[in-house]
């Protein structure tokens, strides 16, 4: 997905070789067009086969999954991270680790809203070790649900997440896949582009511009300038 390789490289930051920052248009502050452009994306990706109900989790997966089954026409449900004292009714629940967080917390899912005959795409902002989604595709397991696949807005593919959820049987799509980074270069994976990214201490106040490879439609490596 172009305009979001292209957000990536302008409004995200890489701290480290393992940390993207994106809280500027995915998950803090978010970009409610970029939103429901990834919501179609992910629609048209997974049209084919039929779906009832797109599942996520607290908190930074609920825009995404919102825009998914708006564009789907279908309800989107989440997992709740802490057990509200009106969820009274039988939960599915699953143990899931945060690599963001460093904590390991239960999530949970009323009995009510899923159900073995949905056919459920799960959808999240991030792949990275895959545990998070683990822990959604066990609750469909419980619920004898149909797991129709998985979406992540970004994936770490130089992590093992991927691999994890092709060994429980899911089909995994990611808009936007990371080979490899560090705090002034991304590498996509799709076409291997090698992509600088201006550190702090490179951008000044008068805007000098940085030349800055971005892929094209055609899957090449194109030089765009960029204003920092």
């Amino acid at each position: 997905m172009k305009t979001l390789h292209q957000r990536i490289l302008l409004d995200g930051q890489a701290l480290s070789d393992q940390v993207l920052k994106v809280d500027a248009f995915l998950n803090h502050q978010v970009d409610p067009m970029l939103t429901m452009d990834i919501g179609r994306e992910f629609a048209n990706v997974f049209q084919s086969e039929p779906i009832t109900k797109v599942l996520t989790i607290e908190a930074s997966g609920i825009h995404f999954a919102l825009a998914t089954a708006a564009a789907l026409q279908v309800p989107f449900l989440y997992a709740k991270k802490k057990k509200a004292v009106t969820l009274t009714e039988e939960l599915y629940t699953a143990e899931v680790f945060s690599f963001t967080r460093q904590e390991t917390f239960q999530v949970s899912v009323s009995k009510r809203y899923l159900h073995a005959h949905d056919r459920v795409l799960i959808i999240d902002d991030f792949l990275a070790t895959g545990d998070a989604l683990l822990g959604l595709i066990n609750i469909v397991q419980q619920a004898g649900a149909h797991l129709v696949g998985v979406g992540a807005v970004i994936e770490k593919s130089f992590q093992d997440g991927r691999s994890k959820l092709e060994a429980a049987g899911a089909r995994i799509h990611s808009l936007a896949r990371i080979a490899s980074m560090s705090p002034n270069h991304i590498e996509f994976l799709e076409t291997s582009d090698s992509i600088a990214v201006p550190t702090p201490s490179s951008t000044n106040a008068d805007h000098d511009a940085t030349s800055a490879s971005i892929p094209s439609a055609n899957g090449s490596a194109t030089k765009e300038t960029v204003q920092w």
